[in-house]
């Protein structure tokens, strides 16, 4: 989550809310929960559509 709230400028709490929200992507490897990358570049308006809706 890190990373992510470095990426972006916004918090933790920010972060949360839009996970919860659905506009950020994550995903789970054994413990770990990973924000993807791709809704993070289309949160911030790198990308003009998701990856799932090409």
């Amino acid at each position: 989550m890190a990373e992510a709230c470095e990426a972006t400028g916004l918090g933790r709490t920010k972060i949360y809310e839009l996970i919860g929200n659905g506009r950020v992507k994550t995903t789970t490897i054994g413990r770990r929960r990973l924000v993807v990358v791709q809704s993070l570049l289309f949160l911030v308006g790198i990308n003009t559509a998701p990856a799932n809706s090409r």
